[in-house]
């Protein structure tokens, strides 16, 4: 079922309502603006990538990826009853964590084609009470809708070397994933799938060890050479 975040999303590029849920090579498209294809994945990328693997050999893409900066959670005891409770979610996503995500997809990216949108917003979280209690989560709630409130940033990947600007801190040009958690300030797991996403689209290359510890080298994007004319 369509959440309502995902339907607010496609109108911010679908222009008119005939531009979205457009049938384009035997697949549902969110939106089509001009010869470009947008998709909005709330979801895995994972989910996404036989889909648009076979959409680029012959059309422009644009994957949206809604990260959650913040959420406001509303509870009610019953849809459209009265609420229990609102407050702020202490969870924040950031763009570092699309990597945990885009290890599903380096298959895919980076492309010639292909744009990876990444959209930082603020959500609304509508939840009811459990039908049944899941016990592998311990989760007494469900999730019956989420209402888009803001998008505070917007940040294009289209090369291997943007993943480079999604990284804070000072990365040293040969390093491992503890100076990359060290610069990242996120745990050595996390650090490990970046690693896993630099590596495979070539922003990084794998050059050696370190004890037990894998040591990486950037990649530094190629510069077009210019020459200069000289004058007669």
């Amino acid at each position: 079922m369509e959440t309502t975040l995902h339907r607010e999303l496609k109108g911010l590029y679908g222009v008119t309502a005939a531009s979205q849920e457009v049938a384009v090579a035997g697949y549902r498209i969110d939106a089509v603006v001009g010869t470009e294809l947008i998709e909005v994945q709330q979801a895995s990328l994972g989910a996404l990538r036989r889909k648009v693997a076979n959409l680029l050999e012959f059309h422009d893409v644009r994957v949206v990826k809604p990260l959650a900066a913040r959420t406001y959670l509303v509870r009610r005891e019953r849809s459209n009853g009265p609420v229990v409770s609102a407050r702020y979610s202490p969870r924040r996503e950031t763009l570092l964590d699309v990597f945990l995500d885009l290890v599903h997809f380096v298959p895919v990216f980076p492309h010639p084609r292909l744009t990876l949108e990444l959209l930082l917003t603020e959500q609304e979280e509508h939840r009811l009470p459990a039908r049944r209690r899941r016990r592998r989560w311990n989760c007494d709630y469900r999730v019956e809708d989420r209402h888009l409130r803001a998008v505070l940033s917007s940040t294009i990947l289209r090369t291997a070397d943007d993943l480079w600007g999604l990284i804070p801190g000072d990365v040293p040009s040969l390093f491992t994933t503890a100076n990359l958690a060290e610069s990242a300030s996120v745990p050595r797991w996390q650090a490990q799938k970046i690693a896993y996403c630099l590596r495979l689209t070539g922003a990084a290359i794998e050059v050696g060890k370190q004890g037990n510890a894998r040591v990486y080298e950037k990649v530094m994007p190629k510069r077009v050479r210019r020459t200069r004319r000289r004058s007669a």
